[in-house]
């Protein structure tokens, strides 16, 4: 027999059916707590890829210019003085052959070990190498020693340099909240800017000395400060949880055995998108090494002048990156990184156009149109590059596809000397390759899937 409830026993029984079904005061304190929690270790992720990312190119830059200025006298001497100049740059160098070896060594330690392992380790290769650079004797002091240990350094900077940025980028991805993978995967770029601020500033005023103390012992300076940064960074990093993106795989005894080997093998569509974005890393060096020679020997413009217009160019593109980032998490990635690299493209020539007057106000407004649009592409590409790989090897496909793409960088300053033409107009090749590099990314990024919106467990089985 049925029994029809109604009145006051129907409305009881509905009433605590209701407090049955909600949520209890505990459960949502402890999914709010959870949620807190989660949140604080995405923002402690993205500071840490933040110190990591500018403690990399702090000492980049200040290998750059120590091996313009410094380098050659101090461990080359007895080959003179272009042979000096020339076997310090070609140390310079050797880092861009050692990143893809690093790359394979990390990301294989990140996706079998952790994320946060590997980038501690990346972290402390780095600094140790820089300070004990800065500690290195001169060539007169030990002789022949001295260069092979610089070489040696050097190439220990390129190993680190080639699994930091795909670590910092996979951890802070994976750790950060929906809808803002994006801004907060940005934030190692934004370290890489500051990074190369910090060390130009280091060694503009380390020039600032006596060339005699500057070559004996002021050009040690910058690079010793390399240790109280790198412990910053340090803390910070080891106060990061590992990532549950990592924890899953890793529960699931679904590591890869030879990483590399499974990106090769089934990953190699995304692999190759990857490479073709990253020569959009081309732009960086075309503008900041070869316009810097072309505008000092063509132009006759200071050295002085262009530098600091790169500097003020790279403060800019430091307020237009996050918002960048911010913007492909609202309409995707492709989009924004895509247009970047046509954008860039274009700008090129009214960029060298500007490089060939010499004239500082227009070189300074060529380097904000430059830094403007291209850092659209550092601020999509952080999230965008690590979305294009699940987790089993997410680090090892993004460190890989970089530095493969980041070595025809590392040449194109050389390739550019030489397919230039004579007199301010000879920028015209260079231009139309440096072009060419960005049209090749723009391509690639709009054959990817985009991803802004696709959950972090789907990516991660994909």
């Amino acid at each position: 027999m049925n029994t029809q409830l109604s009145g006051p026993d129907e409305e009881l029984v509905s009433s605590n059916a209701a407090v049955a079904s909600a949520p209890s005061a505990g459960s949502v304190a402890r999914t709010s707590a959870a949620n807190g929690a989660g949140n604080r270790m995405a923002k402690r992720a993205a500071m840490s890829a933040f110190l990591g990312s500018l403690v990399e190119y702090y000492d980049f830059v200040l290998f750059a210019t120590a091996a313009a200025l410094v380098f050659g006298p101090v461990f080359f001497a007895p080959l003179g003085t272009v042979g000096a100049l020339l076997a310090s740059l070609g140390t310079f160098g050797v880092a861009y052959i050692a990143r893809p070896i690093g790359a394979v060594l990390f990301g294989t330690f990140g996706d079998k070990l952790g994320r946060k392992r590997a980038l501690v380790w990346s972290l402390n290769l780095m600094g140790i190498a820089t300070v004990l650079i800065g500690l290195l004797p001169s060539y007169q002091t030990i002789g022949v020693a001295a260069p092979i240990l610089l070489v040696a350094l050097r190439l220990a900077q390129g190993l680190s340099a080639g699994g930091e940025q795909a670590g910092s980028n996979s951890l802070t991805m994976e750790h950060a909240p929906a809808g803002k993978r994006g801004l907060y995967a940005s934030w190692t770029m934004q370290g890489t800017a500051l990074g190369t601020l910090l060390g130009s500033v280091a060694f503009i005023l380390a020039t600032s000395m006596d060339k005699s103390v500057l070559l004996d012992w002021g050009w040690r300076i910058p690079f010793l400060i390399a240790a109280p940064l790198m412990l910053v960074a340090l803390y910070v990093r080891k106060g990061v949880t590992e990532t549950e993106s990592f924890n899953a795989v890793k529960s699931a005894h679904d590591t890869a055995k030879v990483p590399a080997v499974v990106v090769f093998r089934h990953h190699w569509p995304a692999l190759l998108r990857v490479i073709g974005c990253s020569l959009m890393a081309v732009g960086g060096t075309t503008a900041t090494v070869y316009a810097l020679s072309f505008a000092t020997s063509r132009t006759g413009m200071p050295a002085s002048q262009f530098l600091l217009a790169s500097t003020l160019g790279a403060v800019f593109s430091l307020v237009t990156l996050p918002l960048w980032a911010w913007l492909s998490d609202r309409i995707g990635r492709r989009p924004v990184f895509a247009g970047s690299a046509i954008l860039t493209a274009i700008v090129w020539f009214p960029f060298f156009m500007a490089v060939s007057t010499g004239n500082f106000v227009l070189v300074l407004l060529a380097f904000i149109a430059f830094m403007g649009v291209g850092s659209a592409a550092n601020g999509a590409g952080a999230s965008f590059f690590t979305e294009m790989f699940p987790a089993r090897v997410r680090y090892t496909g993004v460190a890989i596809g970089t530095q493969l793409g980041f070595m025809l960088a590392g040449f194109a300053p050389a390739i550019e000397t030489a397919i230039q033409g004579e007199g301010t107009s000879g920028w015209l090749p260079v231009a139309v390759f440096a072009a060419v590099c960005g049209l090749v990314a723009a391509i690639a990024a709009l054959s990817a899937k985009e991803t802004h919106n696709v959950a972090v467990k789907d990516l991660d089985a994909s």
